[in-house]
């Protein structure tokens, strides 16, 4: 990246002198702190993948914070890039793991400075001509890097500064006085180590472990967490409004089975009944039980196949036992005063309900992680559709009720360009080079704490056993266990994993719920992700919390998987599928909060994006079980607005891209029996293609007014500046051209039929065809609800602003937002300057297909410059570029918008306004045989490109 010294001296005006200045500054003094929008974290990540080489000067280092590190640094080796670390032996604080792992990266060299009082915390990354700095209070902890409360100081240098200079000298000057960190040298340190009294202080200001500790019943009373706290007081005042039936739906690990145990400590019952299908569960739960109700062990008893206590008070039974006819009989409806129905996602079962049907408890209680598992999704009816308390992984992360994670996406093996897939034969998926590559991956990423506990999943029984023989010959201890395997043969194996005889487990789903390994530090997939549901419970057998771990370590190997977008949808829980969406959450460093992070190799994050771009994620089939599943789940047919206001189901943009308007969808899937009107089919369809989308506002607003009485234009423009709105006589033009569609194509108009609005005298008022419309109850029900839907969706977009960085918008969007009277969509490729604007448009990969005279050479040059050239066959002479600089001069704003590439489809990403480096004004040659002259201009940006979507669009095209 390139940095302009005007630039920069502009930016540390307005960062030290003026902060109201409006010169455009690049690369401006930040003072970072760590919160939701931001962190240390990212901003060091963004210098760490960009930079030449770095320097490290930290007195702290903790697993979990080099675990934050590792796959920027792996990216930067590739590129045989690296740099260096001086850390410290202070209070033996920085653990021989610690040291070992720094060890294991390449191009990383590290010494350490035996200095008395070494708190040094400088981070410098180099450019080619500048570097940044980092000094403030974050030690390389995770905690200190994504979560404590620091300060930390971003700075950038020309070479030349007198601090960075300083820096750097004083870094020699330590390096030189620093013992370089060998084998040897570890050695040495380890038999020296102990963990002395007052590193255990420096350790509980540096790192909270609290967040390490997890419930336990021994010689302490146990007290409910957070979220136990909230789900019993939602319980209690679900039966103090009357209701006997409640569903808690609750994120793997966050202590479903306490949270029953409380609530029947307060509910205080004469019976109980505990429902499982495995008697695994049964049997710690019912351990669970006994020592948190702290009532005698005979009042417990376990109820199947080997054991029928039929008369205990608190009674843990098998589904598959109790159901019988024989053993059902024995008990009263009444029986039992309270019920629990543990992985409730099973209740709709026919062994289920037909216990459930058989008994009348005073409360019924299901628990479950994945309520969509429900084969016939009747989960919800069976509770009353009182979902009494919902907590999600990423909830249960922010909370700390789980142990954090760093989840790794790596590459897959590849051999001759050809990676891993859906077909790979057994010899491949175990071959000795695989073999090599996953051993590499495992030791270099690690596991938290000094004993590895590893679970593998794998996608058959066949590649389990080969490759639990291969790791065993390699010096691993592993075992493969599969449903084959006998329950006792399952529990001697957890029990060796626990233990530490074992290193891993290889299995393919006997994991997937309902097992606690609490001491789990490495989770490793070698399979495709078949679906989210699967990949958050093989996720979660490592989550539970662990004193012997600070985190948990995911390596996650990446092939040609048809299902790798699955794999946002799990990590972030966006269950939208809005490609949009799936890719920014790949993009966004703080899509978790907490400690936790989300890393991946690019080449792996390349075949997720490629998975994103080609999968169809709106099949009638898939949005009809998406329907059904909102449905049963609230116990009505869903609205528009229920799609958005529940984060649990897929985004009701997905359906109105597909369906010209909601209720064709629902006559689609047969959920309506209607016949629609031509003129409400058009209707319906000009509001959910043009309205629903909320990136106006104004036109939503008019039209609820105008549905209930006409509106005074004038009033109605002064309504939206008392609200803050964008809005001029332009504006209010535009939004009445849209309306009475004199803004459309015929093309359009074919569709829409006829305005929506007409006016006289000032006055706004429902056209015929919008009051023909309004007339049918049932069409007036769903216009309110596309426009509430739009006024929702409004609310993510700036409407102060014409425009809304970062955002997406298609030409069509452009022509209107811009005021223009014409949607020019059709002809508006490149650029255009008319009305006093001038959108541009940049495909930044363009498709190898593309002509050679319309491949231009546009390039971000860094995040604050755009390196863009004119159409071909153009000079500065030229009248179109004439008017573009002379308009540019007199204060008309040029708009940048960039999509990565054609799979991302009509929408691009809005950057913001560009401004022409009239210094960089050059007459040039294409490059494509034929010599047209051509402009090429620096576009010198108003807002600095995301980092995250600067690399992003810099990433390679797709495979």
């Amino acid at each position: 990246m390139e940095l302009n010294r005007d630039n920069l001296l502009n930016a540390y005006e307005q960062g030290f002198l003026d902060k109201d200045t409006h010169k455009i500054g690049h690369h401006p003094p930040r003072m970072i702190i760590n919160s939701k929008e931001e962190n240390v974290l990212s901003s060091m990540l963004d210098e760490m993948e960009s930079c030449l080489s770095f320097s490290i000067s930290v007195a702290f280092i903790t697993e979990g914070g080099l675990a934050t590190l590792k796959t920027a640094l792996y990216e930067l080796a590739k590129q045989n890039r690296g740099g260096r670390i001086i850390t410290s032996t202070y209070l033996n604080f920085n653990k021989p793991k610690v040291f070992k792992a720094l060890l294991n990266i390449p191009n990383l060299e590290v010494r350490a400075a035996d200095k008395e009082g070494f708190h040094a915390k400088g981070y410098v990354f180099r450019n080619p001509h500048y570097s940044s700095m980092f000094i403030g209070s974050s030690n390389l902890t995770d905690a200190a890097l994504k979560k404590n409360y620091e300060y930390n100081l971003k700075l950038t240098s020309l070479e030349n500064g007198a601090v960075i200079q300083h820096f750097n000298s004083q870094f020699e000057k330590l390096w030189e006085e620093s013992t370089a960190v060998d084998d040897e040298w570890i050695r040495r340190y380890e038999q020296a180590y102990v963990e002395q009294p007052e590193q255990r202080k420096v350790l509980e200001v540096i790192e909270d472990r609290s967040r390490y500790h997890h419930q336990t019943m021994t010689g302490q009373v146990i007290q409910p967490n957070i979220m136990q706290k909230e789900a019993l007081m939602e319980l209690s005042g679900l039966r103090k409004a009357g209701k006997d039936k409640g569903l808690v739906v609750s994120a793997t690990g966050t202590g479903k089975t306490y949270l029953a145990a409380f609530d029947v400590q307060q509910y205080r019952p004469g019976r109980m009944l505990f429902l499982a299908h495995r008697e695994q569960i049964l049997e710690k739960s019912m351990n669970d039980f006994s020592k948190l109700l702290g009532e005698s062990l005979s009042n417990f008893g376990l109820y199947s196949g080997r054991s029928k206590k039929s008369e205990a008070k608190y009674l843990f039974a098998t589904v598959q036992t109790l159901s019988k006819e024989a053993n059902l009989g024995q008990f009263n409806p009444d029986e039992f005063d309270y019920i629990i129905v543990d992985e409730a996602h099973r209740s709709s079962a026919a062994t289920y309900t037909k216990i459930l049907n058989h008994f009348s408890p005073g409360f019924l209680l299901g628990m479950t992680a994945t309520p969509e598992r429900a084969d016939d999704m009747e989960i919800f009816s069976l509770f009353d559709y009182n979902i009494a308390y919902e907590i999600r992984l990423q909830q249960a992360l922010e909370e700390e009720i789980l142990s954090p994670f760093h989840y790794f996406g790596v590459t897959d093996y590849e051999k001759d360009g050809m990676s891993v897939d859906d077909t790979t034969a057994l010899g491949q998926l175990t071959s000795n080079e695989r073999i090599a590559h996953l051993i590499a991956k495992i030791e270099y990423y690690g596991h938290s704490g000094e004993t590895l506990r590893g679970l593998m999943f794998v996608s058959n029984r066949a590649e389990a056993a080969e490759l639990s023989r291969s790791l065993n010959h390699h010096g691993y201890r592993t075992r493969a266990l599969t449903g084959d395997d006998s329950q006792q043969m399952r529990l001697q194996t957890v029990r060796e994993l626990e233990g530490g005889m074992l290193d891993y487990i290889i299995t393919v789903d006997i994991f997937n719920e309902g097992v606690d390994i609490p001491s789990i530090n490495q989770v490793v997939m070698l399979r495709q992700t078949q679906s989210s549901i699967i990949f958050i419970q093989q996720l979660g057998r490592g989550l539970r919390k662990h004193d012997d771990k600070e985190y948990l370590t995911v390596i996650d190997f990446i092939g040609n998987y048809r299902n790798n977008y699955m794999i946002p949808i799990a990590l972030t829980g966006d269950r939208s599928y809005n490609k949009d969406r799936l890719r920014k959450s790949l993009m966004d460093r703080n899509t978790l909060t907490g400690v936790s992070t989300i890393n991946f190799e690019s080449i792996a994050k390349e075949k997720i994006y490629k998975a994103i771009n080609t999968t169809t994620l709106n099949t009638q089939s898939f949005l009809k079980e998406m329907h059904l599943y909102l449905k049963n789940k609230i116990g009505r047919p869903p609205a528009l607005i229920d799609f958005h206001d529940d984060a649990d189901v897929i985004d009701p943009l997905v359906i109105l891209h597909k369906y010209s308007h909601y209720l064709e969808f629902l006559v689609k899937i047969k959920e309506k029996h209607l016949t629609i009107s031509k003129n409400d089919h058009q209707v319906l369809s000009f509001l959910s293609k043009e309205i629903t989308e909320g990136k106006r506002v104004h036109e939503t607003l008019l039209l609820q007014q105008i549905i209930e009485s006409p509106v005074n234009m004038r009033d109605f423009q002064l309504e939206m500046h008392r609200r803050g709105y964008h809005m001029t006589d332009d504006t209010m033009r535009s939004v009445l051209r849209n309306l009475t569609h004199a803004f459309h194509t015929q093309q359009d108009l074919k569709k829409y039929g006829g305005p929506l609005i007409e006016v006289a005298d000032d006055l706004i008022r429902p056209a015929p065809a919008f009051s023909s419309a309004l007339e049918n109850p049932e069409i007036r029900a769903h216009i309110t609800q596309v426009l509430e839907l739009s006024l929702a969706l409004s609310r993510s977009y700036d409407q102060s602003k014409p425009l809304t960085v970062n955002r997406k918008y298609s030409r069509k969007d452009v022509c209107r937002l811009l005021n223009w009277d014409k949607d020019e969509s059709s002809t508006l490729y490149g650029y255009k300057y008319k009305h006093g604007t001038c959108p541009i448009f940049i495909t930044y990969h363009k498709d190898e297909e593309i002509e050679d005279t319309i491949r231009y050479e546009d390039r971000f040059l860094d995040l604050n410059t755009l390196k863009w050239f004119t159409r071909s066959n153009r000079t500065l002479q030229s009248k179109e570029i004439k008017a573009l600089l002379e308009g540019h001069r007199e204060g008309d704003p040029i708009h940048i918008f960039v999509k990565k590439d054609d799979d991302e489809g009509s929408t691009f990403y809005y950057l913001g306004e560009g401004h022409i480096d009239h210094q960089t004004l050059e007459e040039t040659r294409m490059n494509d045989g034929t010599g047209k002259p051509v402009v090429k201009m620096n576009m010198l940006m108003e807002n600095p490109v995301d980092y995250d979507l600067y690399k992003y669009l810099e990433s390679g095209t797709h495979e």
